[in-house]
C-alpha cells in the first residue's frame, strides 16, 4: 500500500528518470533551431570544432545537446530536400526527422543503458545520435545487429548522415578478407553482427601471429539493437572457433546408425503395444494407477508418441498419468521408477534434452557381449597390473596400453549411442535443423534462422549426419571460445536498445549491470490484444487458424501468422494452399528475402506466415485503406517459452499509432503446455466444461495460466544462463591473462626480452629445485641444462655448483652466449618475427590442449555433487590448479623452442654446424661405447691413457651450406670441378663454407669422411 501511495507521489523511478532527461531534450530542439541558418559545409564543419572542444577539456556530456542537435540538423535538411538514398539496391525517399522521445531514446543510450522502444518507434535512427556523439573521441564505435542484412541496410541507410557530417562508415560482412575487415573496424562507426565482432575477437587472440593481422582497435563502446534478442536469447550459445580434433572418428556413428535406428523402431512398437493395452483398460473402466502407470511409461519411452498424445486431450486421462508420474518420483519410490526405465529399451527425458540408454537397451544392441558397454576401471586395472610381480616392466606397459585401449574404445562406444539417440529422439528434422546440399544446417531456435558454419559440439552434429544419411564431417575440438556474455562485457561502455526489455530487466542488470529505461511512444497505442484461443488437440487448433484466417483474407484484412518453428509455418503453408488462399512463407529456409517479404505484410489482402521472429528489424507499413479494416491482425500460432518473444510479434502491428489486433491461438498438446504448464488445472476445466476437440475457450485466468508457465520456463532458463556464466567466468579470467600476455608479445618491440624473463625464471627455478634440496642433484641439474641449451656443461665447469644462484647466473650468462652466436646465422630481418613465433606457438597449443582439458573438466564435475560436494566450488579448484600447470608448461615450452627454432633450416644447420661437438668419455662408456673425443668439426682430439685401441665411433655433422653438383666449380679451389676437390672427401658440400676460409685443404691422397682427417 506505501509503495503504491509513493508510486503516486512522486512517479515510478522510469518516469523520474524521464522527467530528469526532458530539459535535455529542450536544449537539442532549441540547438537544432539555431543550426537551420548554417550552410551545409558550415553544419559539417560542426564535427571538426565538437573534436577540437573535447581535446580541450569538454566532456561529451558537454557536447550532447550540440552533436544531437547537429544529427537531427540533417535529418531535417534530408527531409526538405527529399533526399533519395539508395540502400539495398533500392532507392529511398528520406522521410525521418527524431521526434522528441526518440532523443529521449539517444540520451539513454549515450548513458550506457537499454532504451526500451515499442516496435516502430525508430530505434535504427536514434541510435545514430550517441554513435556520432562517442565517435567524436575517435576510439570507434560498434553498432551491433541481429543479421548481415540489417547490418548492410543500415550502414548505407544512415551512413548518409555520418558522411555528411564528415565521419566515416564501415560494415562487417561474412567473406570478408582480413585487410577488409580492418579497414571496417579503422571506420568512424562500424555495423556489424554480434557473431562477426565476437569471431573477430577471437581470431585476433587465437589465429594472428603478427599485429598487423589484429582487425579490432578495443572495445569502447557498442550499442546493441534488439538487445534482448543478442544478450538474452544467444547468449546460451557460446562463440567457439574450432578445428578438427587430432583423435576423433566418424565411423562409430556410421556403424552404429542402423542398430539404433533398429533400437528406436523396436521401442516405437512397443509403446504402440502400452497404448492398445492402455485403450483398453479404459475401455472396461480398469484401475487409474494402472491406467497411468502405462501412459507414464510411454511417456518415458517416446514422449511424442502419436497415440498418447491423443488419449491426453482427455483431462481425466491426463490426471491419470500425472498422478501415477507424482507417485513414482516420491523418494520412497525410486526404485520403482528405476524398475519401470529398466522395462524400457531407453529413456527420454525431454526437458532435459537427455537420452539414456537402459540394460535392456544395450543387450538388445550387443546381445552377445554384455560387457561392450562397460569400461574397465583403470585404477584398479593399472593397480593390478603394478603388483603383479610375474610380468617384466615391458609386460606391464603392454597390458597398461589394452587396459586404456579397451576403455578408449568402450566410451567411444557409449558416446556414440548416446549422441544417435539423442538426434533420432530429441532433434527433428525442419524444427531444429534443415538440410540443404547433403550437408545439416542449425535453424536458430530463438529466430528461426538458419545458421551455416555452426555445428553441435561433442559428436552430436555427426550423430544428425549420420541419421540423416548426409557426409558426416569429422568431430572437432575448441580453440578458442568465448561466451556472448563475456564478449560483450570487454566494451568500457555497453548500450542497447529493443522493444521488449523489461520482463529481463533484472538479467540485464545482474549480468551486464545495465538499466532499462521504458521510453513513451510518440502516438498512442491503439492495439487491441485479444484474449488466447485454447483447444484440447492442435488439429482443432490449425483448423480454427485456417478458417480465422480465411474469414479476414475474405474481408481484405492483413494478416501475420507467426509461428515458433519451420514444420509449423510448412504446414499451415499447405493447409491455406488447400483452401485457395494466397499467402508468402517466410521461415528459415528464405531467411534472404525476410526483410522485403515482412515489408509488404500490411497490404491489404496480404497473408504472411513468418518463423518466430523473422523480419524483426524492418518496419510494417499500412497499405491504403487497411486502417479502416482494423488494420493489421498478428495471429500467433503458439506460445514461445518467453513472454518477450511473444509481445515481439504483437508489437508488429499498430506501430505509430495505427490501428491494430493481436490474438494466440494454443492447445494442450503444445510443448510449452506440456513441460511447463498448469495442464491438470486446465484439463480439469475443460473435462468440468465437457469442451469437444473443436471447441475453443477463452478466458483471461486462462490467458494468465499460459503466462504463468512462460515465466516459469524465463527463470529457468535464466538460471542455466547464469550457470553458464559462473562456469565460464572461472575460464575468462584464464583467457584475459592468456590473451594478454599473447598481446603483449604479439606487440612488443623486443620479443627477446620477454623470452629471457622466461629463460631466467625458469633456469632459477630448476637451480633452486636441484641444488637447494637437502641431496643437492648436480648432475640432474647439469643434465637439464644440456638437454634444453647446446651449451655441454661438465660438472667440472661449475666448481660450486651447489650454490643455486651463482650455478643459475652462469647458466645464464653461458645461454645469452649461445644465443648470440645462433642469431649470427639468422637472417637479421626474420629474428623478431622468429622470437615472436617462439612464444605464439607455444601459446596457442597449449592454450588449446588446455581449452579441450577444460571441456573435459566441465562435461564431467557434476558428478562430484554425488559426493555432496558443490560442483562449482570443484570446477574453480580444479580450473585453477591446472591454469597453473599451464603457466608452467607454457615456459617450459618456450624454453624448449628456444634454440629448436630458426627463420631457415640452413640458419640452423649452419648454427650446429658452429658449435663446438663434445662427447664426454664417461657417458660414452655408459653406452657400452668408447670413441674419440670430438672437439670440433675436422679435428680429432687423441684419448690419454694406457695406449688401448679404441674403436672409432663417427658422429654425423650436419651440411651447413648447398649441396653440390659434381662438376660445380668448388668454393675452395674454384679451378677444380667440386668432385676432384671436397667431394673427393666424401663431403655434400665445400669445406671451406662448413669450416671458413682458414681451413687448410688436406694434402693430396689423403682420404677421409666427414671432413675427419685419418691418423
Amino acid at each position: 500500500m506505501l509503495q503504491w501511495v509513493l508510486t503516486k507521489l512522486v512517479g515510478s523511478k522510469n518516469e523520474r528518470e524521464l522527467r530528469r532527461l526532458w530539459p535535455i531534450v529542450e536544449k537539442i530542439n532549441q540547438w537544432e533551431l539555431s543550426y537551420r541558418k548554417l550552410s551545409d559545409k558550415e553544419l559539417a564543419a560542426k564535427t571538426d570544432e565538437f573534436r577540437a572542444r573535447l581535446q580541450s577539456g569538454q566532456s561529451l556530456d558537454d557536447l550532447l545537446p550540440e552533436a544531437f542537435a547537429a544529427v537531427k540538423n540533417v535529418c531535417w535538411r534530408f527531409t526538405q530536400n527529399r533526399k533519395l538514398i539508395r540502400v539495398r539496391g533500392h532507392d529511398l525517399v528520406w522521410d525521418m526527422v527524431p521526434f522528441d522521445v526518440q532523443l529521449l531514446g539517444a540520451i539513454v543510450l549515450h548513458m550506457g543503458k537499454i532504451a526500451e522502444m515499442a516496435t516502430g518507434e525508430g530505434k535504427t535512427l536514434v541510435a545514430v545520435m550517441p554513435a556520432y556523439l562517442n565517435a567524436l573521441t575517435g576510439r570507434g564505435v560498434h553498432i551491433v545487429t541481429v543479421n548481415d542484412y540489417l547490418a548492410a541496410r543500415d550502414s548505407e541507410w544512415m551512413g548518409e548522415i555520418y558522411r555528411f557530417l564528415g565521419m566515416s562508415v564501415g560494415c562487417l560482412q561474412q567473406g570478408q578478407t582480413p585487410e577488409e575487415r580492418r579497414q571496417q573496424y579503422l571506420c568512424d562507426v562500424c555495423y556489424g553482427t554480434n557473431s562477426e565482432f565476437g569471431f573477430d575477437y577471437l581470431r585476433d587472440n587465437s589465429v594472428a601471429i603478427r599485429a598487423e593481422e589484429q582487425v579490432q582497435r578495443g572495445h569502447y563502446y557498442a550499442i546493441v539493437d534488439e538487445v534482448d534478442s543478442i544478450l538474452i536469447d544467444e547468449a546460451r550459445t557460446p562463440l567457439i572457433i574450432s578445428g578438427p580434433a587430432t583423435v576423433a572418428s566418424s565411423e562409430q556413428y556410421q556403424r552404429y546408425k542402423e542398430p539404433v535406428a533398429r533400437l528406436v523402431r523396436e521401442q516405437a512398437i512397443e509403446c504402440a503395444r502400452l497404448a492398445e493395452r492402455a485403450q483398453k483398460l479404459l475401455s472396461e473402466g480398469g484401475p487409474r494407477e494402472e491406467i497411468g502407470r502405462l501412459l507414464f511409461k510411454i511417456k518415458l519411452a517416446m514422449p511424442r508418441n502419436r497415440q498418447l498424445l491423443r488419449m491426453l486431450e482427455d483431462g481425466e486421462v491426463r490426471r491419470m498419468m500425472e498422478d501415477a508420474e507424482l507417485a513414482l518420483y516420491q523418494d520412497s519410490r525410486r526404485i520403482e521408477l528405476f524398475q519401470l526405465k529398466e522395462e524400457l529399451l531407453f529413456a527420454i527425458d525431454e526437458k532435459n534434452n537427455e537420452a539414456d540408454l537402459t540394460e535392456r537397451g544395450r543387450r538388445f544392441l550387443s546381445p552377445g557381449d554384455p560387457d561392450s558397454f562397460v569400461p574397465p576401471d583403470l585404477v584398479v586395472a593399472f593397480h593390478d597390473i603394478d603388483s603383479d610381480t610375474n610380468l617384466s616392466p615391458e609386460q606391464k606397459e603392454k597390458r597398461r596400453k589394452e587396459v586404456q585401449r579397451r576403455y578408449d574404445e568402450v566410451t567411444e562406444r557409449i558416446h556414440a549411442i548416446s549422441q544417435l539417440l539423442k538426434a533420432y529422439c530429441l532433434f527433428e528434422k525442419d524444427v531444429h535443423y534443415v538440410v540443404q546440399d547433403n550437408k545439416v544446417i542449425i535453424v536458430d531456435e530463438f529466430t528461426g534462422r538458419l545458421m551455416p558454419g555452426r555445428r553441435w559440439s561433442d559428436g552430436l552434429h555427426q550423430a544428425v549426419e549420420a541419421k540423416e544419411g548426409v557426409q558426416i564431417d569429422r568431430e572437432t575440438q575448441t580453440l578458442a571460445t568465448v561466451t556472448i556474455q563475456n564478449y560483450f562485457r570487454l566494451y568500457e561502455k555497453l548500450a542497447g536498445m529493443t522493444g521488449t526489455a523489461a520482463t529481463e530487466a533484472n538479467e540485464f542488470h545482474d549480468i551486464y549491470k545495465l538499466d532499462v529505461v521504458t521510453i513513451p511512444t510518440n502516438k498512442p497505442v491503439r492495439r487491441t490484444d485479444l484474449d488466447d484461443s485454447i483447444f484440447k488437440t492442435r488439429r482443432a487448433k490449425y483448423n480454427a487458424i485456417v478458417q480465422k484466417i480465411k474469414e479476414l483474407y475474405s474481408r481484405g484484412q492483413p494478416v501475420l501468422v507467426g509461428t515458433i518453428s519451420v514444420e509449423a509455418s510448412e504446414l499451415l503453408s499447405r493447409m491455406l494452399k488447400r483452401e485457395g488462399i494466397p499467402h508468402s512463407v517466410l521461415n528459415a529456409k528464405y531467411h534472404q528475402q525476410e526483410a522485403e517479404i515482412i515489408a509488404r505484410a500490411g497490404q491489404r489482402g496480404a497473408v504472411t506466415i513468418a518463423t518466430n521472429m523473422a523480419g524483426r528489424g524492418t518496419d510494417i507499413k499500412l497499405g491504403p485503406g487497411v486502417a479502416e479494416l482494423g488494420g493489421l491482425f498478428v495471429l500467433g500460432t503458439e506460445r514461445h517459452e518467453a513472454r518477450r518473444i511473444d509481445y515481439q510479434l504483437r508489437g508488429r502491428c499498430a506501430r505509430q499509432g495505427d490501428p491494430g489486433v493481436s490474438k494466440f491461438f494454443i492447445s494442450l498438446e503444445d510443448d510449452l503446455m506440456r513441460n511447463f504448464g498448469d495442464s491438470r488445472k486446465i484439463a480439469s476445466l475443460l473435462t468440468r466444461l465437457g469442451m469437444k476437440e473443436d471447441e475453443e475457450l477463452e478466458h483471461p485466468w486462462l490467458t494468465k495460466a499460459v503466462e504463468t508457465a512462460q515465466k516459469r520456463v524465463e527463470q529457468r532458463n535464466y538460471m542455466i544462463r547464469k550457470h553458464t556464466l559462473q562456469y565460464d567466468d572461472v575460464l575468462n579470467l584464464q583467457r584475459q591473462v592468456v590473451y594478454s600476455y599473447r598481446n603483449e608479445v604479439l606487440h612488443s618491440d623486443n620479443p627477446r626480452e620477454e623470452i629471457f624473463e622466461v629463460v631466467e625464471e625458469v633456469v632459477r627455478e630448476e637451480a633452486t629445485k636441484r641444488l637447494e634440496s637437502e641431496e643437492p642433484d648436480v648432475e640432474g641439474f647439469l643434465s637439464w641444462v644440456n638437454l634444453h641449451f647446446p651449451l655441454a656443461v661438465k660438472p667440472g665447469d661449475f666448481p660450486w655448483a651447489e650454490n643455486a644462484d651463482r650455478s643459475a647466473e652462469e647458466c645464464l650468462r653461458r645461454i645469452r652466449e649461445a644465443y648470440e652466436l645462433k642469431i649470427k646465422f639468422e637472417d637479421p630481418g626474420e629474428v623478431k618475427e622468429m622470437e615472436r613465433y617462439i612464444v605464439l606457438s607455444a601459446i596457442d597449443r597449449l592454450w588449446q590442449e588446455h581449452l579441450y582439458a577444460m571441456d573435459g573438466l566441465r562435461g564431467g564435475i557434476g558428478l562430484r555433487a554425488y559426493g555432496q560436494r558443490d560442483p562449482l566450488v570443484e570446477y574453480k579448484q580444479e580450473a585453477f590448479a591446472m591454469f597453473q600447470e599451464l603457466m608452467g608448461q607454457l615456459k617450459r615450452e618456450i624454453v624448449h623452442n628456444l634454440f629448436r627454432s630458426a627463420s631457415s633450416l640452413l640458419a640452423f644447420e649452419q648454427f650446429l654446424a658452429a658449435l663446438p661437438q663434445k662427447l664426454v668419455k664417461e657417458d660414452v662408456r655408459q653406452l657400452g661405447l668408447e670413441t674419440p673425443v670430438l672437439e670440433a668439426p675436422g679435428q680429432l682430439h687423441e684419448p690419454q691413457g694406457d695406449g688401448e685401441e679404441i674403436p672409432e665411433v663417427v658422429l654425423p655433422i650436419r651440411r651447413a651450406g648447398p649441396k653440390m653438383g659434381r662438376n660445380d666449380p668448388c668454393p675452395l679451389d674454384p679451378t677444380k670441378k667440386f668432385k676432384h676437390c671436397c667431394g673427393a672427401l666424401g663431403e655434400k658440400t665445400c669445406i671451406k663454407v662448413v669450416l671458413g676460409p682458414e681451413y687448410a685443404p688436406p694434402k693430396k691422397g689423403a682420404k677421409g669422411k666427414r671432413g675427419q682427417e685419418k691418423g
